[in-house]
């Protein structure tokens, strides 16, 4: 496979198109898909629905599906991660029962790609937006779920359990779209929360797990149908879980995702703090050899500095890597709704078209 090689200098950056984490703050898909159309259609390789509805707060409607379900139950405790944004009580497996045999409801992912497809479709026939266009569909991980959620102790048996159901999902979402039109990424987050130690892991060699976990779920996805990756340190009031000391673990996990996929990744997307515009925090990106084949997507836009702030944080990433995107670090479904199309115009002021 042909690779971009790693670079201690490279100048000038080629930045070349956007990529929208998942949530956009607009009502409904079909505004998202407009808007997004209309701000930056030359620039989208794919879209997203913008997470709307019950995913707003990303993995936070899943406790309501727990909650149906015989063989669950909450603890009378305050939530040990996220505390603050999370607003319900940590989940235990009933003594008794084998976390294999839970049976999971319907966890609204499939429902919810199937239905926005749908209006996709429409907006594609109609015009509104590029022929090649794939419609983007973000899933979690399983071990956010279990990390978030579920008490130490059954968070292994849990991973498992949920990892099938959410198998399920991804199996009915690409049964019912066309697969030439699919785009599915992984949003891995709690992962960091584990490399960096602000939970306790259930699985040794951390990195290791990650990656293996990450491998397996890219295979997961058919070959024909594009996958991605967005690491995320997390978006809690817009700040991170903890604030990376550089790209390191980044650069870790995407390493180990592209060399060890054995399928082609689309796309890893990144995120940039607003004050990292110093090439120490990118210098671990000089040793990842991205392929040709995958888009590189930075998270360095942030609305309190725009255009200006952008542009310091690209040319000290173009210390380490010399062709990529432009993205915010995480969706921005969470922020005012006054400051969507802001955003999605500084996506286009600072990416060329593709």
């Amino acid at each position: 496979m042909s690779t971009v090689p790693p670079h201690s200098s490279v100048g000038a950056a080629e930045v070349r198109g956007a990529h929208l984490v998942g949530s956009v703050n607009l009502p409904d898909a079909e505004t998202v898909l407009r808007t997004v159309g209309a701000h930056l259609g030359d620039r989208m390789r794919r879209i997203p629905d913008g997470e709307v509805g019950e995913r707003f707060y990303w993995i936070q409607f899943q406790t309501r599906r727990f909650d149906t379900m015989a063989g669950l139950s909450r603890l009378p405790i305050e939530p040990f991660f996220l505390r603050d944004t999370f607003d319900g009580r940590p989940f235990r497996v009933d003594a008794g029962v084998q976390a294999a045999d839970l049976v999971f409801p319907d966890l609204g992912y499939a429902s919810a790609a199937l239905e926005s497809f749908a209006t996709f479709a429409r907006l594609v026939d109609d015009g509104v937006l590029a022929p090649a266009t794939r419609f983007q569909v973000s899933l979690p991980t399983p071990a956010a779920i279990a990390g978030a959620f579920i008490v130490p102790e059954d968070r292994a048996a849990f991973e498992a359990a949920y990892e099938r159901a959410l198998l399920g999902e991804l199996a009915r979402i690409v049964d019912g779209i066309p697969h030439e039109r699919l785009a599915i990424q992984w949003d891995t987050a709690v992962e960091f929360a584990l490399l960096e130690g602000r939970i306790e892991p259930w699985f040794t060699d951390v990195l290791d797990g990650v990656v293996e976990r990450s491998i397996r779920q890219a295979r997961a996805v058919p070959d024909d149908v594009e996958v991605g990756f967005h690491l995320c340190y997390g978006d809690v009031e817009e700040h991170h879980f903890v604030q990376p000391a550089d790209a390191g673990w980044l650069a870790a996990v995407t390493r180990g995702i592209v060399e060890g996929a054995g399928r082609r990744i689309s796309w890893v997307h990144l995120p940039v703090p607003i004050d990292r515009d110093d090439t120490e925090f990118f210098s671990p990106l000089r040793d990842v050899a991205v392929p040709e084949t995958t888009e590189l997507y930075l998270g360095l836009l942030h609305h309190e500095d725009g255009e200006e702030g952008a542009r310091r944080r690209i040319a000290a990433a173009s210390t380490a890597q010399a062709r990529f995107g432009v993205a915010t670090e995480c969706g921005f479904g969470r922020g005012p709704s006054e400051r969507t199309t802001g955003l999605l115009d500084l996506h286009a002021a600072v990416a060329d078209a593709w």
